[in-house]
């Protein structure tokens, strides 16, 4: 077994990993990077890019077919070719996994090693049969994999995870994806408008991640009136007796049912790769998932030289969150014992369904959490419906929730459902990340006619809501934003 002893090991050559092996070799040369089976980040290969490429032709789809709204009518029946849509998506997944693969190639070949890591003890790793490296600092950047419900296993091929969409030469007739979460909601929407017949199961009434209660109202109403949602369903899910389709029977607010489908796509979740690593041979503190604790502005572990990011660390998996803590923590790990805290961004998150579901800094439920003991917090609102540009375009539908602090006014978070959220959440991100106050924003210029002016109305809102007398900084003394 060869042996190598290295300043700092990286685990796991995703987004965070390489940027973890970017930062290190800032300070030391002596760096490694050991992945599992072949490199290639979870965004490019099975994430944000081939889901992307999948919604981009669902869209085009869609546009044909609403175009008669603006008197525009295309000549013949629209017709989805699945191998050519099928053949786009995989050629430009290639194309953006071959970027990645060129940014690994050009790290030294002789410090890049392919094979599954295991722990041994705090400093020690082995790589599978063949490698023993001795490393003085550790980061943890394993990435996650797809959860799949145990008893689902029984259905063989007829079970796929979005990993395996992708690579499908063509379109199935029929698909019921199970979770209704950001994975679930974009490809299942995205394959319906495709031509595809889906039915999309969950639990408790959730979709998209939304957690204020008047934007999952709007949501569960405008995805409830395109496709076929049982977000709180009992389900019984069987193998046809020929193997070639799967059933599922549910019981939903007293009615019941059953859909046959060729695939069962589960996007129930995605758990962190750490089970395999041989934790228990550490003296680390894990949470109830099992994942090693860490310190989100240091990405530290309780054993003081591993470090953990990315999805691996079981905190926010995006991939501009996985970046960042991978730099954090590969920083860290290269100028160990001096550790300093990373620049942590505002939180954003964006669901690429259409309306497009959006959050930024703290959501509904955070807020209340923190704020509902005082009530120092107020809420502004807009509706799309009758938002100018949105109706001009054809897109006048959702909701946008905004929240602020009373006594300072300052942007707390926000919640939407909407068009261009995706562009209405970084304006709010950029906006809650340097502190701004509602009157500040106010301030800011709204060009018209633009969807953006649907954010100035929920802000207009906000302030006739907000109390800012003097007499409030008494009254919220106790709040955690004072």
């Amino acid at each position: 077994m060869k042996s190598i002893n290295a300043d700092v090991l990286i685990l796991g050559g995703g987004t965070a990993g390489m940027s973890a092996f970017r930062a290190a070799r800032k300070s030391t040369d002596n760096v490694y990077l050991v992945e599992d089976h072949k490199f290639g980040t979870t965004c490019a290969r099975v994430g944000c890019m081939p889901s992307k490429l999948l919604i981009a032709a669902a869209d085009a789809a869609h546009h044909v077919r609403t175009a008669d709204q603006f008197g525009v009518h295309p000549d013949g029946a629209l017709r989805i070719d699945g191998r050519q849509v099928m053949q786009r998506v995989r050629a430009e997944r290639d194309r953006f996994v071959g970027f990645v693969l060129e940014d690994v190639e050009a790290f030294p070949a002789t410090q890049r090693i392919l094979g599954r890591a295991r722990f041994k003890n705090e400093h020690v790793v082995v790589v599978d049969d063949h490698t023993e490296i001795t490393a003085q600092r550790i980061v943890i950047a394993t990435g996650s994999r797809p959860f799949i419900v145990p008893a689902w296993q029984s259905l063989g091929e007829r079970l796929i995870v979005n990993d395996n969409v992708f690579d499908w030469e063509t379109l199935p007739a029929s698909v019921a994806v199970f979770g209704a979460g950001v994975i679930g909601l974009e490809i299942g929407q995205a394959l319906h408008r495709l031509g595809i017949k889906v039915s999309v199961f969950g639990k408790d009434n959730a979709l998209g991640g939304i957690t204020d209660p008047v934007v999952l109202e709007n949501a569960l109403d405008i995805f409830g009136k395109e496709m076929d949602l049982h977000l709180d369903a009992d389900t019984q899910v069987s193998l046809l007796p020929s193997g070639k389709g799967v059933k599922i029977d549910y019981s939903e607010n007293g009615t019941s049912g059953s859909v046959t489908v060729d695939f069962l796509l589960a996007a129930t979740g995605r758990k962190p790769n750490v089970d395999s690593l041989g934790l228990e041979n550490l003296n680390i503190d894990l949470d109830a998932r099992g994942v090693p604790k860490a310190d989100p502005y240091t990405m530290q572990t309780s054993v003081a030289h591993i470090f953990i990011a990315g999805d691996a660390s079981n905190q926010l998996p995006l991939l501009h969150e996985a970046a960042d803590q991978g730099l954090i923590a590969g920083k860290n790990a290269g100028t160990f014992p001096t550790v300093t805290e990373g620049l942590r961004r505002s939180q954003i998150s964006v669901v690429f369904s259409d309306p497009q579901i959006a959050s930024i800094g703290l959501r509904f439920k955070e807020v209340t959490s923190q704020f509902d003991n005082c009530g120092c917090y107020a809420v502004g609102e807009v509706s799309f419906s009758n938002q100018g540009r949105s109706r001009v375009m054809g897109v006048n539908q959702g909701h946008l929730r905004i929240y602020a602090e009373h006594g300072s006014g300052r942007l707390l978070g926000a919640e939407m459902v909407g068009p261009a959220a995706e562009h209405l959440a970084h304006l709010l991100a950029w906006a809650h990340q340097q502190k701004m106050t509602v009157a500040q924003m106010l301030d800011m210029p709204f060009y018209h006619p633009v969807i953006e002016e649907g954010v100035r109305t929920a802000l207009r809102d906000l302030s006739k809501q907000l109390r800012l007398a003097e007499d409030m900084a008494g009254e919220c003394a106790e709040c955690p934003g004072q």
